[in-house]
């Protein structure tokens, strides 16, 4: 990867990253360090955070969940792209053009997002991304 790729961050990274006993924890905790150290910009949204938070909680408990929050807030390599009402009305639209796939809404939020934004990378262990046409980077 060069340096000025821009790389988007699903909840499924986040929470491999988070949670030791996730299949992709490994994984993920290997490569994560590189997208800090030689990409300017790793973005995520408000969606997925939300999604993040909440698996974490059920899982961890609130302490990892807060930590979570507190270390995407305070990151100077982590954008927060917030949901807006045209986002999600494109993203509504995309459920309804792939009545075959089953995309979650924040899924159909964060490929907008990637869309509008002309990024083609995604840090995730959903396939999804791939199935909208994204590259996974994990």
């Amino acid at each position: 990867m060069t340096s000025s790729e821009v790389i988007f961050v699903d909840a499924s990274a986040w929470i491999a990253l988070a949670d030791r006993s996730d299949s992709n924890h490994k994984k993920a905790a290997a490569v994560y360090p590189s997208f800090l150290t030689s990409n300017n910009r790793l973005i995520t949204s408000n969606f997925v955070i939300a999604e993040t938070y909440i698996v974490l909680l059920n899982e961890l408990g609130h302490p990892a969940a807060f930590s979570f929050l507190e270390r995407v807030k305070t990151s100077p390599r982590i954008t927060r792209v917030y949901s807006t009402e045209d986002i999600e009305s494109e993203a509504q639209a995309m459920l309804g053009k792939y009545r075959d796939q089953d995309f979650s809404y924040a899924d159909a939020v964060s490929f907008t997002i990637m869309k509008r934004q002309k990024i083609r990378k995604a840090f995730a262990f959903d396939k999804h991304f791939i199935s909208a046409g994204f590259t996974v980077v994990a």
